[in-house]
């Protein structure tokens, strides 16, 4: 059953990665690191695998192996930063107060928004490299940094950072992974997945939530 409802998921977002390229990882990208809840671990690992099998267009240009993987990284990390920009800026321009209040309209909650507070105040502006890496943190970091109006290139720097080494991990899952995907083995893709998205969101929880929760 699980092959039968993932397979055209598959397939769609295969054909669409082969006519669009880089640009749409950049835009998907873009949105998961928003407050759009698009899991970057469903867009980087298939594009990885195509990458790494069959290559991908740009513009009249076709990379294949390791020069489709750096080119994927690099769009991925792009999409992240430009993500991410986008709830900087929201938060520096309409600050606090409007946030708390009209930010649920855009999935922006109170409780989001201390939490990310307190995420902040905490680890400070490290906290958003390490945000990068962990499910839950990543789409709200950029909200503290606005408000607190940290530097917006070292911000940015941090972010890029971190988003790197982010799709290069689901970059070489995506490659590990790539075979079962092919064979339409869904539920060995869902393991390795899943098990990569629970590790994460242990590590989330002991570290990050725990301690958010108390203050």
């Amino acid at each position: 059953m699980l092959k039968t409802f993932f397979q055209p998921l598959i397939a769609w977002y295969l054909g669409a990665l082969k006519s669009t390229g880089y640009p749409a990882i950049v835009l998907l990208m873009t949105m998961e690191s928003s407050v759009l809840p698009i899991p970057s671990e469903a867009i980087m690992p298939p594009a990885a695998y195509l990458a790494w099998s069959d290559g991908i267009n740009f513009f009249n240009f076709h990379f294949v192996g390791w020069p489709a993987e750096i080119g994927l990284v690099i769009a991925g990390a792009i999409g992240s930063w430009l993500g991410a920009t986008i709830v900087y800026w929201l938060a520096r321009i309409a600050g606090r107060l409007l946030l708390e209040r009209y930010g649920r309209y855009i999935l922006l909650t109170p409780e989001k928004i201390r939490k990310s507070e307190n995420w902040m105040s905490h680890y400070g502006a490290a906290g958003v490299f390490v945000a990068r890496l962990l499910p839950g943190a990543r789409q709200l970091v950029g909200i503290p940094a606005g408000i607190a109006r940290m530097n917006y290139l070292m911000f940015s720097i941090f972010t890029l950072l971190g988003a790197t080494i982010w799709c290069s991990v689901l970059c070489w899952l995506g490659v590990k992974i790539g075979a079962d995907i092919t064979k339409g083995e869904m539920h060995k893709v869902i393991f390795s997945v899943g098990g990569t998205a629970l590790v994460l969101g242990g590590l989330y929880y002991f570290f990050v939530h725990r301690h958010l929760k108390k203050k």
